[in-house]
């Protein structure tokens, strides 16, 4: 066997500089040696230290090493770029950006990729288009490297078509660009399109990281794509990947977000490191499945063992106590959130308070709150709350005012007039009803259509309220009719106060019977008759009272699990009962 090979060795003034590390005070004093020692001129002593002083947030410092050097080159304004990217200083990379451009040195590859990391973590586009069409101009239009740092930066931008587009033309794609391309279709809330460009790279035969599970999994939780993620746990634990914090975290909150909380937390509790982003998926998670007790537990673990609770997981802990009515453990949290943690309350936190007390029927309390403790003028989604806490209970007078204070808010959000039309409905104003639609007819407003996903067998169904582009449409409405007569004769009455006021008691049966949610039900129990797995649907609004009402007979008469995830939270249907208690 050949000997290894000898290790190389630096100079004791190199050395020097690795000892201090990224720390200002030891930097300084190594500086202070070099020049004492004669090498303070040395170009790759001083790139070596600026880009350490950069490291250890000393960013002025390595200017002025920089400027005060007579030979400056391209490699150390190149290097001071990369690590200030990297140490999360994009303004003082893309300052080492312009310097470079400024003393018309020649560029590199990674002078570009530092830049436009740099402007997608400031999301500043015009800046980054400038950095695109230099680097095209230089000839480095076609580097894969550059290529997929701006893949990253148009997908923060929000610009996906031309991320895509650049993505597309990578000849030899590196795991890192097709990273980057799912995580800016998951990041922009395209979470099929996320998973389809996880589909491509599988067939093209890429190995992933542990990067690209990550991301899937975020992608799958964001869709509901249970046999999925199921599929990627499977090639995590076959593989005997390092399931690092961050992959952890993206299977508690895949598996809370799928339905499954229970599997949810066995991997919360495997995990032998936990970060703040798994204790507050984990408590999300409880939240949104109604287990509000659950939730609170888990936060009083975190503040023993855990690390400390930063503003997001104040954010889930508030909606966990909203929709369990537990006020009095709310008021504690919120309490703690500045009185121990020193956090600023930001417009999630009102907004959930608000819901809490709203949900509790404690309307009094949430109006006395909103003008008691939230500084300046309550946003829109604190009202939205106060609103929809309105309608919930019934209480049409205050509703009106909250829905035209929502209005002279946001004038063009056809949600709050949509709203305001309901509580008038239900009061029995029906010429109001008449003119808030003809309003929203003037202004061209529409409300956002509703719809239901299920996914079968890896494949997602999409229906909306009369859907009939499905493939099987004829058999689906002749199930849904056949389970409607069924739990008509169980004690179901369809619950017309659903649908619009105008239409006679015998159309109103007739549009609630269509509605996305009970389509999507019905396609799940057609099509997996005999199982007894639970059917799961996913629905982009909160589901409607009299679906809610349907599905619980349905799950009776099919004696069948079936869970809903609202844009709002977890039903769980079984034996003709819902997890939420009615209290949602």
């Amino acid at each position: 066997m050949d000997p290894p090979p000898p290790r190389r060795r630096h100079s004791p003034e190199f050395d020097s500089l690795l000892v201090a590390g990224p720390r200002l005070g030891p930097l300084k004093q190594a500086h202070a040696r070099l020049v004492v020692a004669g090498h303070g001129g040395s170009l790759p002593l001083v790139t070596k230290l600026a880009t350490l002083a950069v490291a250890a947030g000393a960013a002025p410092y390595a200017h002025l090493l920089a400027a005060s050097h007579p030979a400056c080159d391209s490699f150390l304004l190149s290097s001071l770029a990369r690590a200030a990217a990297h140490r999360g200083l994009p303004g003082e990379a893309i300052a080492f950006y312009g310097r470079l451009l400024a003393a018309a040195l020649p560029f590199s590859s990674f002078a570009f990729t530092a830049a436009a990391k740099a402007c997608a973590d400031l999301s500043a586009l015009r800046t980054g288009m400038a950095v695109h069409a230099h680097s095209v101009l230089l000839g480095f239009g076609s580097d894969r490297f550059v290529q997929t740092a701006l893949v990253v930066l148009y997908s923060k931008c929000g610009q996906l078509p031309v991320a895509r587009k650049l993505f597309d033309a990578i000849r030899d794609r590196s795991v890192v660009a097709w990273n980057a391309m799912i995580s800016g279709y998951e990041q922009n809330g395209l979470a099929e399109r996320a998973i389809e460009v996880y589909r491509e790279m599988q067939v093209a035969q890429v190995v992933p990281d542990s990067a690209t599970f990550v991301t899937t999994l975020s992608a799958c939780a964001q869709a509901g794509a249970l046999d999925l993620g199921r599929e990627v746990e499977r090639r995590i634990v076959s593989d005997q990947m390092d399931v690092s914090v961050f992959l952890g975290s993206a299977l508690v909150n895949m598996y809370a977000r799928c339905g499954l909380v229970s599997k949810a937390r066995d991997w919360f509790d495997r995990l032998q490191e936990r970060n703040v982003v798994t204790w507050t998926s984990m408590i999300a998670g409880y939240g949104m499945h109604g287990h509000g007790c659950e939730a609170i537990k888990l936060f009083h673990l975190m503040r023993l063992e855990g690390p400390t609770p930063n503003d997001v997981t104040f954010v889930a802990v508030l909606a966990a106590c909203a929709h369990a009515g537990l006020v009095n453990e709310g008021r504690s949290a919120f309490d703690s959130m500045k009185r121990v943690y020193g956090l600023v309350p930001r417009a999630e936190h009102y907004c959930s308070m608000v819901d809490m007390y709203g949900r509790a029927g404690l309307l009094d309390d949430a109006m006395q709150f909103i003008r008691d403790s939230i500084p300046g003028e309550p946003g829109p989604e604190v009202w939205t709350a106060m609103l929809g806490a309105c309608k919930m209970h019934k209480n049409f007078n205050l509703g009106v005012e909250v829905a035209e204070r929502l209005i002279a808010l946001e004038p063009e959000n056809p949600s709050h007039r949509v709203l305001l039309s309901n509580i008038y409905a239900l009061s029995g104003k029906m010429n109001h009803v008449e003119k808030v639609r003809n309003v929203m007819i003037k202004r061209r407003l529409k409300k956002q259509i509703g719809y239901s996903l299920i996914e079968l067998g890896g494949t997602s169904h999409l229906f909306r309220m009369g859907e009939k582009s499905h493939q099987q449409t004829r058999e689906i409405y002749q199930y849904l009719e056949e389970l409607i007569h069924r739990i008509s004769d169980a004690g179901y009455v369809p619950e017309t106060d659903s649908v619009l006021h105008e239409l006679e008691e015998e159309e109103r049966e007739v549009a609630l019977r269509y509605h996305s949610e009970k389509l999507a039900v019905a396609y799940g129990l057609m099509m997996s008759s005999g199982s007894t797995t639970p059917i799961r649907v996913i629905k982009n609004l909160r589901i409607c009272g009299d679906c809610h009402l349907a599905i619980k007979f349905m799950s009776s008469v099919e004696s069948r699990e079936i869970i809903v995830r609202d844009k709002h939270r977890f039903h769980h249907f079984k034996d003709g009962k819902c997890s939420c208690l009615e209290y949602w």
